[in-house]
């Protein structure tokens, strides 16, 4: 046991074991999610959260120590979030040919968001910081933590609840469109991908292709739609 505790204690200082238990828990829970045929209640984003969280609440490991691995995976949020323009470019024509209704779920979903999101918080008490760390919570991450800084908000408590809001959004998704009886997979994608960002993007994509390309789509215009309007209605709110 005391050799174990001896390279344990060599082991977690390095930010290579980190990342590989950062991509081997996902590997998991990417293989139980298969495994129930994709059943949206078996999410892999939330089955490696729950793995990480254990290891590092085993090992009694610091945030610090686990990020200085996970930085690996988290810079590569800025490319992934630019490499956005690639379905939308690759969809542009339907994307024209449904231009209108389009800019108008967008505008109703990221002002849903962001002011369902301060209103029911305020009503339960929830003041300074805390509360302006919600607003951006529909953004991809890395514009979320951004949005969250400029406003005065915590990027640490952005970033968890920008994980909460994928992870909700893409257990819910499905079996609520379903009850809502929606059948058109560009709105379903679109609708998705701004409520619920990557993790709801990546839900749709293994649900059917068309609604992963509209995800995408909605994922990319609401953060930039989000940089805009978050700013100015936590001004005007607040």
């Amino acid at each position: 046991m005391t050799e174990f505790a001896e390279i344990w204690s060599y082991l977690s200082e390095t930010p290579l074991l980190w990342l590989a238990a950062t991509l081997g828990a996902y590997v998991i829970g990417d293989g139980l999610s298969r495994a129930s045929g994709r059943k949206p209640f078996v999410n892999p984003v939330l089955i490696a959260v729950a793995i990480l969280a254990a290891v590092l609440w085993a090992s009694d490991t610091p945030y610090a120590t686990y990020f200085e691995g996970a930085q690996f995976v988290h810079f590569m949020l800025g490319p992934a979030t630019v490499a956005l323009a690639a379905p939308l470019y690759a969809n542009l024509s339907h994307v024209r040919r449904a231009a209108l209704p389009l800019i108008a779920a967008l505008l109703a979903g990221s002002v849903t968001a962001i002011l369902s999101a301060l209103g029911i918080a305020w009503a339960l008490g929830v003041r300074g910081e805390t509360l302006l760390s919600l607003a951006p919570k529909s953004a991809t991450a890395p514009v979320a933590l951004g949005i969250s800084e400029q406003i005065g908000g915590s990027p640490t408590l952005t970033a968890v609840l920008v994980i909460l809001t994928g992870i909700i959004g893409a257990i819910v998704v499905t079996p609520l469109l379903n009850l809502l009886r929606v059948r058109d997979w560009r709105a379903r994608g679109f609708a998705v991908g701004v409520a619920a960002h990557g993790i709801g993007t990546a839900r749709a994509f293994q649900v059917n292709e068309t609604a992963g390309a509209f995800a995408g789509i909605g994922m990319g215009l609401n953060a930039i739609l989000t940089a805009i309007l978050a700013p100015l209605i936590v001004g005007w709110l607040l």
